[in-house]
């Protein structure tokens, strides 16, 4: 199976690609494209990975991701039981700017929409306040075809950049070049993190998974992610224990603690902290006051 690079399948008459998806899960591997996506998140919930970084999304979200910007929407575990009964729902548009619409870029006219383009690269999430607006744009690209597609396409485009301080989703400089077996390698080092978190996994164990000393390992991790096994570790079980503290289940924080890999309540509240900046129960606070009314 090809991890990355992915390829996205292009017809030979269209430049952009609409695509909405109905399936039990999203597509489980890191993986990249040559395009820029912009990623409705109609029905679904879990962990979005953008290059080193890590984002929960929900239903109702939208997301740009940059050109060849390595990415796994994550569904959450509960998606992947056997009796479940859970669905995705996404539309997606591809397009691009490097292939058949470079032309287009190129116009003195749309020097505006290319430098957007450019200084986006990392990607961000659109701001809840922008969001019925921007799917209003792609429900207009979604139903039409030729050239007013092309004009709501832009149109959407022109809207997106506009928008105020976007928030990049990834810090990273540059893009990772990645043959594909070192993507292959990432993404199931990145799976197996994600999916054992919860229990005492050891560097031993990563190293193991990827057919690498400890020490080698330590050093392609690092390089690669920008992590630390550890820190990239502890920021998954931090991730998962956000959504359990809000899940409105009403477990204890001990307990969270506790599923999410951590041996004790003081390490748990100190990688908390470091990580959020807030203590556990300052976040379910924070969190809680917010969404009152929503």
């Amino acid at each position: 199976m090809k991890v990355l690079p992915f390829t996205i399948p292009v017809p030979h008459d269209k430049t952009i690609i609409v695509q909405k998806d109905v399936l039990p899960h999203f597509y489980p591997h890191l993986h990249r494209h040559q395009e820029i996506q912009i990623m409705w998140i109609q029905q679904g919930e879990g962990t979005l990975i953008a290059d080193n970084n890590m984002h929960r999304f929900r239903s109702n979200e939208i997301y740009w991701l940059g050109a060849n910007q390595p990415h796994l929407f994550k569904s959450e575990a509960s998606y992947f039981q056997p009796k479940s009964k859970k669905k995705v729902i996404a539309t997606a548009i591809f397009f691009n700017p490097s292939g058949q619409l470079a032309s287009f870029f190129d116009l003195p006219e749309i020097n505006l929409l290319k430098r957007f383009l450019q200084q986006h690269s990392n990607g961000f999430k659109i701001p809840q306040e922008n969001v019925a607006e921007v799917i209003n744009k792609i429900l207009l690209i979604k139903k039409s075809t030729g050239v007013s597609q092309m004009l709501h396409f832009i149109d959407l485009l022109k809207s997106i950049a506009l928008i105020p301080s976007l928030l990049p989703l990834s810090m990273s400089t540059q893009p990772q070049n990645y043959s594909e077996n070192e993507g292959q390698r990432i993404s199931n080092i990145y799976n197996f993190i994600m999916q054992e978190y919860e229990k005492p996994i050891t560097l031993e164990d990563a190293a193991n998974k990827a057919h690498m000393t400890p020490h080698a390992f330590c050093r392609y991790f690092k390089k690669h992610t920008r992590h630390t096994f550890l820190s990239f570790l502890n920021e998954v079980r931090i991730n998962e224990a956000c959504k359990k503290l809000t899940n409105s289940n009403n477990e204890t924080i001990a307990n969270v603690a506790y599923s999410c890999g951590f041996n004790s309540i003081t390490n748990f509240n100190r990688v908390f902290k470091r990580i959020t900046t807030q203590s556990p129960s300052e976040y379910i606070e924070r969190y809680f006051n917010n969404n009152e009314g929503k």
